[in-house]
Formats: structure tokens, C-alpha cells, sequence
């Protein structure tokens, strides 16, 4: 069986509830588009949530996205889940003829890309006319009902988080150390308040590397070269890899997605099931 097969199959049979897909390119890896994935995975898998994780708002045009998720929000039955981040993976932009614009207009460009999105969700016609992007009455028919979980992806204290607690449902957090992970949440709590929102209206999730092995000279710690440097890997034994998902899930973690170090293997996905996996399940 695949890694794709198994993780599928997983999903069914082990209590998981959402896939994610999202990028181009890592390195030579086999790497399938997201847009035209999931269609193919929420029907094999009716009832599952399917989402992006997480698009460069840069890759798409934005009303066009805020579509292509309302037509898969009815098509799922409101099992959607759109996640969007400002991107950062250079090497992608530069392999596909994107531009990479400083991170500070990225960031705008993110913060008007999300306003499209979201009005187009919810207002019959729409007018925007940023710096950045724009929309002349543009319409999103049938608008969804309920609209798709909005996912604002990155750590970004002063900006990403700030429009997360405007806009998302979620903000997604990637690979943060479990300190890091909390110095970020309290910082999502104080945009809330300046804004006059509950934080407790906000879903935390948490991404996360996983390298899990019974043999330590296998179990990988530090970032291979396509991920950066400073990224945190969940990693160790079945029993190492426990205990730092509790650790993420005491800090406020309500979601967390995994990717698994050794993909397209099936050993590491294969030993998490059987031996991290019913740790949590049994704590329900």
C-alpha cells in the first residue's frame, strides 16, 4: 500500500478528521496540486474534511480561490476547510514564475486577499479596490452555506497573527517549539481583546513534522535542507512523540496536522497509528 493509500484508509478507520494538501514543490518529491487532490479525496471519503495547508495567497487568483472553496464547500457538503497564508517558500515562487514580493506587502497583500474571500462568502455583490487587489462587482452564487472554516497559516506576531484574529476560525501555527507555540498564542489572545473579540471564539491547530521511530539512529532531529532550519521536528519514539503532542495539546493546540518525515514510506504514519494514536483515543 502508498503512504497516499494508507494515510487515506487512516483516515476512515482510525478516527482522523481532516486531510490537507497544499504546495507545488519539495525538492524532487512527488508532490500532487491541492485544487485538483482534493475533489478526488473527498469522494472517496464522503464526511471527511479536506482543506489546503497551506496556500501561498500569492499562487491563486484571490476571487477566484473564495470560488473554487465555495464550490467545494457545497460539493463536501460544508467539509472544506480553506487555509491561506501570505507564503514563504521562495524556491516555489521562483521554480513557477510567481513573484516574491517583500514579506511586508505579502502580508498586506494577504490581509486584502482574505477581505475578497470573506465578502464574497458572505455579500451578494462585491466592490474592493486595495492596493494590492480588486474586485468590481463580483458575485460567489450559491454563496456557501455554512461558509468553509477559514485558516489564517503562520506565526507572524505583529501581522499574520493580527489578521488571523480579524478574520480566521483557525490560525495555524506551523512547527513552532512548544514554548514558541505559547509566546504565540498569548500573543493571538492580545489581538482578540484589541479587537474587541472572545479569543475562546478562535480555534488554535498546530502543524507539525513528525520523524518517529523505535530505532534512535533513525528518528531524524534536525531539518533536512528543503524545510528551514529553524523548524521543530516532533521527534523520537512512540512514547517521545506522545508526549510532545500532550505537551502542544496542554498549551491550547485543538487541532493538530501531521506530515510525516520519512513520506512516500509507510513506516512512520504505520508506527504512529499503532502506538500513538490509541493513547489519545483512549483519553477521549
Amino acid at each position: 500500500m502508498s503512504a497516499n493509500e494508507l494515510l487515506l484508509s487512516a483516515a476512515s478507520t482510525h478516527g482522523l478528521t481532516a486531510l490537507f494538501v497544499d504546495h507545488f514543490q519539495f525538492g524532487n518529491r512527488p508532490y500532487l496540486e491541492c485544487m485538483a487532490q482534493l475533489p478526488h479525496v473527498a469522494g472517496r471519503f464522503p464526511g471527511m474534511r479536506v482543506g489546503t495547508l497551506v496556500i501561498g495567497q500569492g499562487y491563486r487568483n484571490r476571487a477566484l480561490t473564495a470560488k473554487s472553496a465555495a464550490t467545494l464547500q457545497l460539493l463536501t457538503d460544508g467539509n472544506f476547510i480553506l487555509a491561506i497564508g501570505a507564503g514563504w517558500k521562495e524556491d516555489e515562487y521562483i521554480a513557477y514564475g510567481y513573484l516574491f514580493p517583500p514579506a511586508k506587502q505579502r502580508l498586506d497583500e494577504l490581509d486584502e486577499a482574505v477581505q475578497i474571500i470573506t465578502r464574497l462568502w458572505s455579500e451578494s455583490e462585491v466592490t474592493l479596490k486595495g492596493n494590492y487587489h480588486r474586485v468590481f462587482a463580483a458575485t460567489c452564487e450559491p454563496r456557501p452555506n455554512p461558509k468553509p472554516i477559514l485558516m489564517i497559516g503562520g506565526g507572524g506576531e505583529k501581522r499574520t497573527l493580527r489578521i488571523a484574529a480579524e478574520h480566521a476560525e483557525w490560525p495555524n501555527i506551523d512547527s513552532a517549539r512548544p514554548e514558541l507555540f505559547a509566546q504565540k498564542l498569548a500573543r493571538l489572545k492580545t489581538h482578540c481583546e484589541a479587537i474587541g473579540r472572545d479569543p475562546k471564539s478562535i480555534v488554535p491547530s498546530y502543524f507539525g513534522i513528525v520523524s518517529i521511530s523505535d530505532d534512535p539512529s533513525r528518528v531524524v532531529r534536525t531539518p533536512p535542507p528543503i524545510f528551514p532550519p529553524t523548524m521543530f521536528i516532533i521527534a523520537g519514539s512512540p512514547n517521545e512523540v506522545t508526549e510532545k503532542l500532550q505537551e502542544l495539546a496542554s498549551l491550547g493546540a485543538r487541532h493538530l496536522q501531521l506530515q510525516f518525515l520519512d513520506y512516500p514510506e509507510t513506516t512512520g504514519v504505520e508506527l504512529f497509528l499503532s502506538d500513538v494514536l490509541p493513547r489519545f483515543q483512549e483519553a477521549e
